[in-house]
């Protein structure tokens, strides 16, 4: 089981739209996959078209600690494809973690009981380096970075990179940024290509060839509570995210 946190401390960069679409795409090749949204908005579990119920188990209680992580789990319109959805009050447990020993470690030890039944655990991260952001960093393997492709985006990432080492070096040493995703790209939009220059300059073969356009489908795809690869398949931006798909998988192969 590989566990990936999609990160980024800026929030609509694309974090939600690229976890679903990589999920997706892995339960469509066999793989068996959770998505845990790790987002007080809920929007990976509006995306995937899945009713936030007064009572259900959510990743609140897995990170509280009062409900198991498979208890929490619910299937999704998709074969192999498996959802802990969110809710409001995750907001709050940063409030109820903060006196707790070991608090950093509280999600990992909950999902370790996952580890014969998945063979990816995707993570939604919050846009902001707060203890439900470093739970997610501590359990997971790998970092993927979304990066919407405009200016003030590279300061954020440079302060994220610093906060993936401080947790590696303090919590997690087998931490890796494993990738950044460019989106939002605009071929018309000069500021786009500067932006994708300097982030291929700093971070060479850790930036996806694959870029994600601006798409008005991308946009749309929630609403109906479906993934872009679903939604619209023959969309440039579903054709971007199957493609992104694709090299996620061969440099998993590469690993």
């Amino acid at each position: 089981m590989k566990i990936i946190s999609i990160a980024n401390r800026k929030g609509g960069v694309g974090k939600t739209t690229t976890t679903i679409n990589i999920a997706t795409a892995l339960s469509a090749i066999n793989k068996k996959v959770l998505v845990i949204d790790f987002d007080p908005q809920g929007n990976a579990t509006t995306s995937l078209g899945i009713e936030k119920k007064k009572g259900q188990a959510s990743s609140y209680n897995v990170l509280i600690g009062t409900c198991p992580a498979k208890e929490a789990i619910v299937a999704t319109n998709l074969p192999r494809f498996d959802l802990i959805p969110s809710s409001p009050d995750l907001a709050a447990a940063e409030i109820e973690l903060v006196d707790l020993s070991e608090r950093e470690f509280v999600l990992k030890k909950s999902l370790m009981k996952l580890q014969a039944d998945y063979d990816y655990i995707l993570i939604d991260c919050p846009p902001s380096l707060n203890l439900i952001t470093i739970n997610a960093l501590v359990s997971a393997n790998s970092v993927i970075v979304p990066l919407q492709c405009e200016f003030l985006a590279l300061e954020g990432l440079a302060d994220l990179v610093k906060n993936i080492n401080a947790i590696k070096r303090n919590f997690n040493p087998n931490l890796a940024l494993q990738g950044i995703i460019l989106t939002m790209f605009s071929k018309q939009n000069n500021l786009s290509k500067m932006i994708e220059a300097d982030v291929r300059k700093y971070f060479g073969d850790k930036v996806y060839q694959t870029v994600i356009p601006r798409c008005v489908r991308i946009a749309e795809a929630p609403s109906f509570g479906k993934p872009i690869l679903v939604y619209d398949f023959k969309s440039t931006g579903a054709q971007a995210y199957l493609q992104l798909a694709k090299e996620f998988l061969q440099r998993e192969r590469e690993l």
